[in-house]
């Protein structure tokens, strides 16, 4: 173990067992990358921050069934990113929707750039980059969380069953499927995960 590591498996026991000191330290292990997968799919640091805060929130909830592997709470939190994701898009595509169902406001309109919008537009800044995160988000739940982990993560198939509780063939069949229907939305064969690396904060591996 490097110095400065920590024995996952132990702190999180302790962190299960209602000790809050080692939920922390599990936080400050993971948020980055949560925060890194929530940027990927939201674009903006503030929406982004807002499902870390949520993702933990859920870990401490569900603390008792969180799945370990590799000595590790990283796939869990990975995956349930992609579901609070999805939650808070459903909820803000409801919100847009009401908002223009309202007249016009008279001061419509502002010359102070927002910051997250411009952070939004550098990492959109490629066309093809925007294709890959809007087909990523018509993808399936499964076919989502298959693809952060294997892809994304560089997760093995063993780690990516174990983290979701299926069989490793389900594992490889659902990434071939999800491989091939990310590249159909695409319009580009040669897809892969380049375009969700745009933010130098992420870093991929395995369950560490």
């Amino acid at each position: 173990m490097e110095q400065g590591e920590i024995d996952e498996a132990t702190v999180w026991a302790s962190a299960r067992g209602g000790d809050p000191a080692a939920f922390g330290l599990v936080f400050d292990r993971h948020r980055d990358r949560v925060f890194g997968q929530a940027l990927r799919l939201m674009r903006s640091p503030h929406d982004a921050e807002d499902v870390t805060a949520l993702v933990f929130l859920e870990a401490w909830r569900k603390r008792d069934t969180v799945r370990v592997v590799d000595g590790s709470i990283i796939g869990w939190l990975l995956v349930t990113t992609n579901f609070v994701v999805r939650n808070l898009v459903r909820t803000m595509r409801r919100y847009r929707d009401a908002i223009a169902q309202l007249p016009p406001s008279s001061t419509a309109g502002t010359s102070a750039d927002d910051h997250a919008d411009a952070v939004g537009e550098r990492l959109d800044r490629s066309v093809r980059d925007r294709r890959v995160r809007d087909a990523f988000a018509r993808l399936s739940r499964a076919d989502q969380d298959v693809i952060t982990l294997c892809v994304l993560e560089e997760f093995t198939s063993g780690q990516t069953a174990a983290a979701l509780g299926i069989p490793v063939g389900t594992v490889k069949s659902r990434l071939s499927r999800a491989k091939k229907r990310l590249a159909a939305l695409t319009g580009d064969l040669s897809t892969d995960a380049s375009a969700f690396h745009d933010d130098p904060t992420t870093s991929t591996g395995g369950a560490r």
